[in-house]
């Protein structure tokens, strides 16, 4: 399954585009949809103080979550 990576481009650092795969900048609203229309079912959606972000699904691995560091 193509991962999801944050861009941290906005504001503070948050994730406004994200890169899925070969697709690159794709807007925060764009990859939540997807994820919530069942596109991507190695993540989901967290609200965080009104706005929605994707994260990935719990696991053992760092590599592979959407803020990697």
């Amino acid at each position: 399954m193509t991962k999801i990576k944050g861009k941290g481009d906005g504001p503070g650092g948050r994730n406004e585009h994200y890169d899925i795969g070969k697709r690159k900048n794709i807007p925060r609203a764009t990859v939540v949809k997807e994820i919530e229309t069942g596109a991507h079912p190695d993540a989901h959606v967290v609200k965080i103080r009104g706005r929605k972000y994707a994260r990935d699904n719990p696991d053992s691995s760092k590599k592979d979550n959407v803020n990697r560091r």
